[in-house]
């Protein structure tokens, strides 16, 4: 089978992970690597033997397809341009900042028969696929993903950079449409919001409190999701899941506590028989390599990616929506005080600052 010549717009922390995986995969080549600064370009020169470009377009016309991994404000130029070329493309997330944009691309390459497979990389986290049995038809699913503050990826907020992990593993769960977004959002210390929560409903009555965090002290990916069969607990960063399901009765919602026995004893066998607990055993995987492995099966076998383009702009349709939310959120409930509404709402004065002022204006009457 002839190599599948691949490669890299971008150079960063992640475009060099990117490039660095894409040379183990036996039947793909590195060929190129795209970065607009010479120093990126040197070090990828040094480590990989590659030809490097400033300009991404001067390495179309030697690849089959393109990773990219450049900024997200510049996916929706640059994505387009790789997939006039009739090139493939992997783009990572958000696909876009955009769902116009995210629907542009993904009928480009429809209309140009191309691959395009946004990096939701927690698809392919190990611990995802390890609760799999739990996670048909759920109903409830509360989210936690936190991090310190990355100083990079500071063109778009915290739900574009980090809440939107969990807002497609949601949409993963389920087709139905959103039927509610509830959510707030402050920006701390960069141009966007820094923080945001948000409370999903969708048409067939799943709820999703989803809550992110690119200034937190301690890091977390955590997930919980409650569905017909049990509850799953699932630590991305471990990878970790615990998977709880429960005894009959309480399932066909016939137990009764009274009946069960002595309360001492219930207690005792409460994660062993009524509501049985197992952590399955799971070997850590490099993520990206797989997402990389399926982007490449999708190329050679004409098959949807795990992460399709339609996949990635229902993400950013979700996004776009919790973001307006946050706009529109009034912290005081008082619509006529603009300066109340939406993630830069300034703190209002405290008692003690509205008691010191009144005395210091009554004083120099």
């Amino acid at each position: 089978m002839t190599r599948l010549k691949l490669g890299v717009i971008g150079a960063g922390h992640l475009g060099k992970i990117h490039a660095k995986l894409l040379s183990t995969i036996d039947d793909v080549q590195l060929v190129a690597v795209s970065d607009p600064f010479a120093a990126a370009r040197q070090a990828i020169e040094d480590q990989f033997s590659v030809p490097t470009f400033a300009d991404y377009r001067d390495l179309l016309g030697l690849v089959d397809g393109v990773i990219l991994a450049a900024p997200t404000d510049l996916h929706a130029e640059i994505g387009s341009d790789v997939l006039r070329a009739k090139k493939h493309l992997f783009i990572e997330k958000p696909i876009t900042t955009t769902s116009e944009d995210a629907d542009r691309l993904v009928a480009l390459a429809k209309q140009n028969g191309c691959t395009l497979q946004v990096g939701h990389v927690e698809r392919f986290n190990p611990a995802w696929s390890a609760a799999e049995s739990m996670l048909e038809h759920p109903k409830y699913i509360e989210a936690v993903r936190a991090s310190s503050f990355p100083g990079r990826c500071l063109d778009v907020g915290v739900v574009m950079d980090l809440m939107i992990h969990d807002i497609d593993l949601v949409l993963s769960l389920t087709s139905a449409p959103v039927q509610r977004i509830d959510a707030s959002g402050l920006s701390v210390i960069s141009d966007h919001e820094d923080v945001a929560e948000a409370r999903i409903t969708f048409e067939c009555g799943l709820v999703a409190n989803l809550k992110a965090s690119r200034i937190s002290p301690a890091a977390a990916r955590t997930m919980q999701v409650y569905g017909p069969r049990g509850y799953a607990n699932i630590d991305f960063s471990g990878p970790s899941a615990t998977l709880i399901q429960p005894e009959a009765s309480i399932a066909e919602r016939s137990f009764e506590l009274t009946a069960a026995g002595p309360l001492a004893d219930f207690r005792e066998q409460l994660f062993s028989h009524w509501l049985a607990s197992q952590s399955p055993e799971i070997q850590p995987r490099n993520a990206i390599l797989d997402e990389q492995h399926d982007f490449v099966i999708s190329i050679q076998s004409g098959s949807q990616p795990t992460v399709s383009g339609a996949d990635g702009a229902r993400a950013v349709a979700v996004a776009e929506q919790v973001l307006e939310a946050i706009d529109c959120r009034q912290w005081l409930g008082d619509a006529s005080e603009p300066e109340q509404v939406g993630a830069f709402a300034t703190p209002p004065e405290s008692v003690e600052a509205a008691s010191q002022r009144i005395h210091q204006q009554r004083k120099a009457a």
